[in-house]
Formats: structure tokens, sequence, C-alpha cells
């Protein structure tokens, strides 16, 4: 069952932080018995100076984006290449464990090199922390310090997706 972040309880506060950082904040199950918190950044290239052109054509992609689904019209295959497949991609498994977050934030550090500007990597890695520490103490109450946590970062062109997966009841 799905809720509006604003019904949250006050101690969802984490979740409301999540949301207000973010462009995209979903919580699903999965059928192989998990649960994935799919957490969207978009971002603008670092030092990328954008010519009037370029942000026309940006414009006119969102459009064709937007009416896509009206009228059946299908991207070329390199439009479709660079926005459906990750530039980049990370991944990690930890157990169940505060003391873990330490080597998630390490991990984190990778995207350092990229052309994100400081504030979306600051803004990431304070979403990340908040989604994995979440996952510990609330998805994960009660079950064993060895049950895993898996972490994804899929970089794409202009937006970044992280994946927190927990095996707590949905």
């Amino acid at each position: 069952m799905s809720k509006n972040v604003d019904q949250l309880p006050e101690g969802g506060w984490g979740i409301k932080l999540m949301s207000q950082l973010s462009d995209h904040l979903s919580y699903i199950s999965t059928p192989d018995q998990r649960n994935c918190l799919l957490i969207v950044k978009n971002y603008e290239v670092k030092g990328l100076n954008q010519s009037p052109y370029l942000q026309k054509a940006s414009i006119l992609e969102r459009g064709i984006e937007y009416f896509k689904p009206m009228n059946g019209l299908k991207y070329p295959s390199q439009q479709q290449t660079i926005c459906d497949n990750p530039l980049q991609k990370f991944y990690l498994q930890v157990r169940t464990d505060l003391k873990e977050l330490d080597q998630v934030l390490q991990w984190f550090n990778q995207l350092r090199h990229l052309p994100i500007s400081q504030t979306v990597l600051m803004q990431c890695q304070l979403i990340l922390a908040e989604g994995f520490t979440n996952a510990v103490r609330h998805a994960h109450r009660g079950l064993s310090w060895q049950t895993p946590i898996e972490l994804e970062i899929a970089v794409f062109h202009e937006r970044v997706e992280m994946k927190i997966w927990d095996y707590g009841q949905a």
C-alpha cells in the first residue's frame, strides 16, 4: 500500500527529507521477496556550456518524450541508448549493521570524479545514508545482522538512480 509522503507520521522525517531532496522516490516489493527503494536525482553536467542549439534540442527531446506515449513516436536508436543505458554502474552488498555506513559512504565516493556538482553529490550522499540507515533500523528490525542490504547506483546522462534493496516486510 502506497502512502503520500505528507501522510507519514512525525517519525517519518527521514523519508520526507529524502523526498524533498530527490526528484523521484518510490518503495516497491519485488517478485524475489525483496523491497526496493528507488531514488532518482537529476543533475546538469558540470562544466557543460550549453549553446542555444543544445538547449533547444533538449527542449525538443523533452517534448518528444512527453508526447511519445500519446502518438507512438519512437526515439532514434542512438537517443534511446543515451537515455536508457547508464554511463556507469556501481554495486555494493553489506550486512544489516549501522557500522557498515562508513563502507557505504566510502563506496559512494566513487562518484566524486564524475561531472556532477558538489551540491548534487552531497544531496545524493545524504539520501543514500538516510535510505541505508532506514533499511537497517526499520525494514530489517528483528532480522539477523547477516541479512544483506544491496545498493546500486546507476549514473545516466543528467540523472543518478540509487536503489536500496532490503528483505523486510513490504
